[in-house]
């Protein structure tokens, strides 16, 4: 089967921009500050649509439901929606200092786990990832952060470049900092608490919702200043729930499935490839190359990320 590319959902933020526009060429509703394009997700209420072709119009979850083994493989989980959700971020200010729930303490908190992964798809000079705790750091510390506002003063700073990635399981303490273009590859889960927003006011002028009670009990206070993560190969991240590669082709090489048994995702993140049904897809692409040996093509250098469930 040939390639098939969705329409992406944008997502209005406070801390986002207008960066899909310059750096994807994307064309944004309006003048509001988008932070989000969901590019692959089965929500229920968002919903990626197959864009062009023989499925044009069809959603994600009525390709998972109906025609799994014929688009994804034999083999995958028994899950009712498709498990992964992919997004793009533009971080134009600071995110909140947020976590995500594990699975272990997830459904008692009325949430999701999530466990995500970052690619660094774009780095502006000094911009930074806040990560785990500051070595030493105890909960009473952290306690009384809260208490004075103070909470970015206990969190571990990394300043990655383009290129860079980073594992986020869940129960990490983590926010992303301004000056970001990041491919995020996630359980498909919505579920963030916030403990820390900067002290500021949403796109509504009011304050957002905190959510420090869940926040406290899902933090990993035992989890001190990570760092970027060094690749195994092509592979950038790898864990119950998906795996990432990141693929460097010179001009001319090819990428297809990990496995022609089953279906990947495929993300654009410099240059450019053509696929064998002749297709050209730019940087900032995401395709989902079905079950079987189609290949994509670099024109000129090309770096793709390849997302498989594991």
């Amino acid at each position: 089967m040939d390639p098939i590319t969705f329409k992406p959902l944008y997502m209005q933020r406070v801390w986002g921009g207008r960066m899909l526009e310059t750096a994807y060429f994307r064309n944004l509703p309006d003048d509001a500050p988008y932070g989000e394009a969901w590019e692959i997700v089965d929500r229920e209420k968002e919903q990626s649509v197959v864009r062009g072709g023989p499925l044009a119009g069809s959603t994600l979850h009525e390709l998972w439901t109906t025609r799994r083994e014929e688009i994804f493989g034999e083999g995958l989980p028994d899950s009712p929606r498709f498990p992964l959700l992919i997004k793009v971020l533009d971080a134009r200010d600071d995110l909140s200092i947020q976590v995500h729930p594990p699975a272990d303490l997830a459904p008692s908190l009325g949430g999701e786990p999530k466990t995500e992964m970052w690619y660094i798809a774009q780095a502006d000079p000094g911009a930074k990832l806040y990560v785990g705790l500051k070595n030493g750091v105890t909960r009473e510390d952290f306690d009384q952060a809260l208490a004075d506002g103070t909470v970015a003063e206990v969190v571990h700073a990394i300043e990655p470049k383009t290129g860079d990635s980073i594992f986020i399981p869940s129960g990490r303490l983590h926010a992303i900092g301004a000056g970001f273009l990041i491919h995020e590859i996630q359980q498909n889960s919505d579920t963030t608490y916030r403990v820390f927003d900067w002290n500021r006011v949403g796109l509504d002028g009011k304050p957002r919702d905190l959510h420090v009670e869940e926040s406290l009990k899902s933090i990993d206070f035992d989890d001190f200043e990570p760092g970027m993560d060094t690749p195994d190969g092509t592979v950038i991240a790898s864990c119950e729930h998906f795996r990432v590669e990141k693929i460097v082709l010179a001009p001319a090489e090819t990428a297809g499935n990990f496995d022609e048994d089953r279906f990947s995702i495929f993300s654009v993140a410099e240059g450019q490839v053509t696929s064998h049904d002749g297709r050209i897809f730019k940087k900032g692409a995401f395709v989902l190359m079905p079950r079987g040996p189609g290949k994509l093509t670099a024109n000129g250098r090309a770096t793709l990320l390849r997302t498989t469930l594991p």
